[in-house]
């Protein structure tokens, strides 16, 4: 090859190069005002914020990604339009904040994540040695069997590890209720949550915590989740319903979608991204499969983002047309 060729050949590809690393410009950014995507305090919810901020950029526009709290992101942050988007909001623990959200007319509910939205107790497969009467809700009950998930701390109450308390679940209202010999403490994080179940479960020790689905734990560890009695609004809503019939959270935990939002003005302010995030999508696997790239593998949040939005190009360049 002659040398003018070769040049030729390297002007080529340093184009190309130069086109991977700047935007898209097929594109009219309607505003370089920054879109807020709201980032919490699990994984998940994290990387999802990471793909869809990722995508906008490479559309052009100017991302931010503010930590917020779960729940007032909702009823506050997303209604003033001090957030953007929030792409996760499990029917399981915010469907108060999301019915208090809608009535404000300031958000708008994108729809649905993708995955199907589970938390509840859950213990591994090793503890039903000793409380044989699981997964039904009342072998709970039985002081050996709470004895047996004690800790030095609790005994001889049993030990349930709950989420961060800015999650709600109402746990200690359904120990109540239930009349449960359970003392809950509730994990300063969600990382530190799951690090003491990969411990205990190193070890066989015992423990029973709250575990959600989409995430690469239920897949990790043999267990299951206890099955108390199913939940419907009137058991949070109504002492009367249930077994209890003087108190409310006599069942287990909602479930159901994983829901998107947004501020009611990013429409007309960035009607692409707009349609960008209402099409955005994942499904369970592979959210699974990602969570577990960043908790297990110690990949970068930002690292596991970029891969996806680079293997899945034809995918959300379409859902931008």
């Amino acid at each position: 090859m002659s040398r003018l060729r070769v040049r030729r050949a390297l002007l080529g590809l340093a184009a190309l190069a130069a086109t991977a690393l700047t935007p898209m410009t097929s594109y009219a950014v309607e505003s370089n005002d920054p879109i807020k995507i709201a980032l919490f305090d699990w994984t998940s919810v994290n990387l999802n914020a990471k793909i869809l901020g990722g995508i906008l950029e490479k559309l052009g526009y100017t991302v931010e990604y503010p930590t917020a709290d779960y729940l007032s992101s909702l009823t506050t942050g997303l209604t003033n339009g001090d957030l953007t988007v929030g792409v996760e909001f499990w029917d399981t623990t915010a469907g108060e904040a999301m019915k208090a959200s809608d009535a404000t007319g300031q958000t708008e509910k994108l729809g649905m994540l993708g995955p199907k939205a589970k938390e509840e107790w859950w213990y591994p497969a090793y503890m039903k040695e000793k409380c044989p009467g699981l997964p039904n809700w009342e072998a709970l009950k039985d002081p050996k069997c709470a004895e047996a998930f004690s800790t030095p701390e609790t005994a001889p109450k049993g030990r349930y590890l709950g989420g961060p308390v800015t999650w709600e679940g109402f746990d200690d209202e359904r120990v109540v209720a239930l009349d449960l010999p359970f003392t809950v403490v509730h994990a300063g994080t969600d990382a530190a949550m799951f690090a003491e179940l990969d411990s205990a479960y190193q070890r066989k020790a015992p423990i029973m915590l709250w575990i959600y689905s989409p995430h690469w734990a239920p897949a990790k560890y043999e267990g299951e989740w206890v099955n108390f009695p199913e939940y419907t609004p009137e058991c949070y809503t109504d002492p009367k319903w249930g077994g209890n019939p003087d108190k409310a959270y006599d069942c287990g935990k909602p479930h159901g979608e994983i829901w998107k939002y947004s501020w009611a003005g990013m429409k007309d302010k960035w009607p692409v991204a707009y349609k960008v995030a209402k099409a955005y999508q994942i499904d369970t696997a592979e959210l699974n499969k990602l969570s577990g790239q960043v908790d297990l593998e110690g990949k970068s949040l930002d690292e596991v983002a970029a891969s996806w939005i680079a293997a899945n190009e034809a995918k959300w360049k379409a859902w931008a047309q």
